[in-house]
C-alpha cells in the first residue's frame, strides 16, 4: 500500500514533487506542443479521486503553437480561482481521439483538508468502504 506522508492531493505527474514553478510549467507546456498535443485548463473544488471530470475552463487550445497562450489562460484561471485545484491536461489527437497524454496540477488551495476512508456495516457481516473528502462538508464555492 503506498503512503502519502504529505497529505496532498495527489493527481497527474508531479504530484509528488513541490509544486511547480511557472519557468517549469513554461517548460512542460512547450514540451508537450512540440509533441503535437493541445493543451486545456480546468478546476474544481472537489478534487475526489473519482472526480475525473473537471470545469473546464475555455476551451482546448488546438491551434496554439506557444506557451505563453496557455499559460495567459492558467494565470486568467488562477486569477479567477485562486483557492480552487487547478490542473493542465494535453490531449493527443493524432489516432484521431483525444486522449490525455498529460495532466498535473498547477494550482491548490492554500489549505488542503484531504480525505477519510468511512466504513460502513451491511448485510451480515459484509463491510463497505468509501473515500470522503473532509471539505465535501461544505457547500460548492466554499469547500476552502
Amino acid at each position: 500500500m503506498m503512503t502519502n506522508p504529505t497529505g496532498r492531493v495527489t493527481q497527474g505527474q508531479f504530484s509528488f514533487l513541490p509544486d511547480l514553478t511557472d519557468a517549469e510549467i513554461t517548460a512542460q507546456i512547450q514540451y508537450g506542443l512540440s509533441k503535437g498535443y493541445a493543451w486545456s485548463v480546468e478546476y474544481t473544488d472537489d478534487p475526489h479521486p473519482r472526480n475525473t471530470y473537471w470545469e473546464m475552463w475555455g476551451m482546448p487550445m488546438f491551434d496554439l503553437e506557444d506557451a505563453a497562450g496557455v499559460l495567459m489562460e492558467m494565470n486568467a484561471c488562477r486569477q479567477a480561482f485562486p483557492r480552487h485545484y487547478i490542473r493542465l491536461m494535453a490531449f493527443d489527437s493524432t489516432r484521431g481521439v483525444e486522449t490525455i497524454t498529460m495532466s498535473f496540477i498547477v494550482n491548490r488551495p492554500p489549505n488542503e483538508e484531504g480525505f477519510m476512508l468511512e466504513r460502513q456495516e451491511v448485510n451480515g457481516r459484509s463491510i463497505r468502504y468509501t473515500v470522503r473528502g473532509y471539505g465535501a462538508n461544505r457547500p460548492e464555492g466554499e469547500r476552502y
